[in-house]
């Protein structure tokens, strides 16, 4: 499982193992855990990045329409998750 780091400005590193991704409407989002091996916390990210950035910027989705629709999208990829 993938690993990768998220810094904040004036904040710790914060480190999220990635389950799966996917691309809807031209944007791509990740579905983290904060668990490699036990069930964790699980968010949705979008990446809010442009083509010439050099690094992602991602952002957890807190709309509920964007959110369940994304998260359908991932419980159809990984079978044994249930999101929400």
């Amino acid at each position: 499982m993938e690993k990768i780091i998220f810094m904040r400005e004036g904040e710790d590193p914060v480190a999220f193992y990635v389950l799966e991704q996917t691309r809807l409407g031209g944007v791509d989002y990740l579905l983290v855990t904060d668990s490699e091996k036990e069930d964790g916390e699980a968010l949705i990210m979008r990446d809010m990045s442009s083509m010439e950035e050099e690094e992602a910027v991602y952002e957890i989705v807190t709309d509920d329409e964007e959110l369940n629709a994304v998260a359908a999208v991932f419980e159809n990829m990984l079978d044994d998750v249930e999101l929400l």
